[in-house]
C-alpha cells in the first residue's frame, strides 16, 4: 500500500533538508529520503571540515610570519588536533542524528534509503535493512540528490585506492607526501592545508593554469604562492597512468615524467547524481545528461510536479546555490509570490591563503557572450592596507565591465579576506550599479576593499 503525503524530497543535503524543513514548518506532510547523512556533503566532508583544516593551517602560517614584524614565534603542527575537531565539533563522528531530529522536530517524516520515482507523484524507497516503502505525493517531488566526485579516465586509476575529498577530510593524520590530481578549488585548498602540516605536496593540473574556471591572474597568483611555500605545482601536465604498489602511488605524466607520493587525492570535479532516480518515468531523459534542467521556479523542465535544486541542477556545486534555490522551490510549492532564480551574480570563493573570491563573469566568459569588455586591475600589496599587512599580502582586484551598459558583469577579489571583500562587488554585479556611481563612492581607508576603487579607476578597453 502506498502512503500518501504532500511532498517527497529525494536527497537531504543542505538544499533538500532546507526545502523539507521549511515545507514541514508550513504545515505540509513531508517525507525526506536520504541514503547517507542528512545535511549532505557540506557539513560532513566538504565546506565545514575542510575550512577547519584551512583555518588551522593558516594559524601555523601566521606564526611563521611573526619574525620581522612582531618578534619571534614558533608553532609545531599537530594534525591530530584538526582531526579531533572535525570528528567532535563538525561531524559528530559522521553521525547525523542531530540533523534527523532537527527535521522530524519540524514535523517531517524521515526515511533512510534510496528513492526512485516510478510514476508521476509516486516514489519507492528501498530502505536499509527492511522492505521497501511507497509514497504518493499530492503536490510533487523535489529532487536534491547532489553530486559525487568525478574521476578522470586515467589508465589504472579505477584499480587503486585513491582519496577523494571525503578521505582527505576524514584522515586522522597528515600523510608524509601527497599527489593532488586536479588544480581546481578543492585541490588547491586541500593541497595547501596539508602542506602546512608538513606534507610534501605535488599538484598536477592538466590545464595551463591552476583554478582554470577563474581569471588567469588568480591561477597565476595561487601557483606562485604555493611554490613559494614549498609545494610542487605542475600545470599543463596530463596524467597518463597510475600505479600503486601498496606503499605509495606513482603517477605518469605525458612526456614520460613520473611523480610519486604516499597518497593520491583526486580532485577533478564533480558530477550530478541522476542515475537510478527513475526520472524517465516522468518524461525526463537523463541519458548523457550532466544535470537536471530546472526553470526559474526550480521546476524540472519536461515534467510536471517535479522540482530540482542544488548540485543536480548544474548551476554550481555550492551550498549557497542550493540554499538559494531551495527558498525559490519552497515559495513555488506553497504558491507564494517571489522572484525567479537569477544566476548573474553567483559568488564563489577558493579558501586558499590568499583567498580568491569571484562573482559573475570572467573577462573570457564576458567576451564569449559577445560583450564589449572593459577591465580594471589593482594590486592589493600595492595598496596602503597591503603595505601595512606586509607578510601574506599578495592579491589583486579585477573588475569586468560591459562597456555598452556601463555596469560590472564580473569581478575577482584575491588576497587577505578576499572572500569578504567580494561582498560589495557581488552587490554591484547583482544590482547592476553603474560604474560612474561606484566611482563616486567613498571607500573606507585603509581597507583591503579600497583596492576596488583603484581597479575602477583603471577600467579601460582591453
Amino acid at each position: 500500500m502506498a502512503r500518501e503525503t504532500d511532498v517527497v524530497v529525494i536527497g537531504m543535503g543542505v538544499g533538500g533538508e532546507h526545502v523539507a524543513g521549511r515545507l514541514a514548518e508550513a504545515g505540509l506532510d513531508v517525507v525526506g529520503v536520504e541514503a547517507e547523512l542528512v545535511g549532505g556533503e557540506c557539513p560532513y566532508w566538504a565546506c565545514i571540515p575542510s575550512k577547519m583544516m584551512i583555518r588551522a593551517g593558516n594559524l601555523l602560517a601566521e606564526a611563521g610570519r611573526v619574525p620581522g614584524m612582531a618578534g619571534t614565534a614558533s608553532a609545531a603542527p599537530d594534525f591530530g588536533q584538526v582531526a579531533a575537531r572535525i570528528r567532535d565539533e563538525a561531524t559528530d563522528d559522521w553521525d547525523d542524528r542531530a540533523a534527523v531530529d532537527r527535521f522530524t522536530g519540524k514535523g517531517g517524516r524521515f526515511v533512510r534509503g534510496r528513492a526512485r520515482i516510478t510514476a508521476p507523484g509516486r516514489v519507492e524507497v528501498d530502505g536499509e535493512g527492511r522492505g521497501g516503502e511507497t509514497y504518493t505525493a499530492r503536490r510533487g517531488v523535489v529532487v536534491a540528490t547532489g553530486s559525487r566526485p568525478q574521476a578522470p579516465p586515467v589508465p589504472g586509476l579505477d584499480a587503486v585506492p585513491y582519496w577523494t575529498n571525503r578521505d582527505a577530510v576524514s584522515a586522522k593524520e597528515a600523510p608524509d607526501s601527497l599527489l593532488v590530481l586536479g588544480g581546481g578549488a578543492v585541490g588547491v585548498e586541500l593541497a595547501q592545508a596539508f602542506a602546512r602540516f608538513g606534507t610534501a605536496v605535488t599538484v598536477v593540473e592538466a590545464a595551463d593554469r591552476l583554478l582554470p574556471a577563474e581569471e588567469p591572474e588568480a591561477g597565476e597568483l595561487v601557483a606562485g604562492v604555493l611554490r613559494e611555500q614549498g609545494l610542487t605545482v605542475r600545470t599543463g601536465a596530463r596524467a597518463t597512468g597510475v600505479r600503486h604498489d601498496g606503499d605509495g602511488f606513482r603517477l605518469a605524466l605525458d612526456g614520460g615524467e613520473e611523480v610519486d607520493a604516499r597518497r593520491l587525492l583526486v580532485a577533478t570535479g564533480r558530477r550530478a547524481v541522476l542515475g537510478g532516480l527513475g526520472l524517465e518515468t516522468v518524461g525526463i531523459d537523463t541519458e548523457g545528461a550532466r544535470a537536471l534542467e530546472a526553470d526559474g521556479r526550480m521546476r524540472a523542465v519536461g515534467a510536471d510536479g517535479v522540482w530540482a535544486i542544488g548540485d543536480v541542477t548544474g548551476r554550481g556545486a555550492f551550498t549557497h546555490v542550493a540554499m538559494y534555490q531551495a527558498e525559490i522551490a519552497v515559495r513555488d510549492i506553497l504558491g507564494e509570490p517571489g522572484p525567479e532564480a537569477d544566476y548573474r551574480a553567483v559568488p564563489r570563493v577558493t579558501f586558499t591563503d590568499p583567498e580568491v573570491g569571484s562573482v559573475g563573469l570572467t573577462e573570457h566568459a564576458a567576451r564569449e557572450r559577445g560583450l564589449r569588455v572593459r577591465t580594471g586591475t589593482a594590486r592589493v600589496e600595492s595598496s596602503t592596507r597591503g603595505w601595512i599587512h606586509k607578510a601574506g599580502n599578495e592579491g589583486f582586484v579585477k573588475v569586468v565591465a560591459d562597456a555598452d551598459r556601463g555596469v560590472l558583469v564580473g569581478a575577482t577579489s584575491a588576497g587577505p579576506a578576499g572572500g569578504e571583500v567580494l561582498y560589495g562587488l557581488a552587490v554591484a554585479v547583482e544590482a547592476e550599479v553603474e560604474v560612474a556611481r561606484l566611482r563616486h563612492m567613498m571607500f573606507a581607508y585603509p581597507t583591503f576593499h579600497r583596492a576596488v576603487e583603484s581597479a575602477l579607476a583603471d577600467l579601460h578597453m582591453s
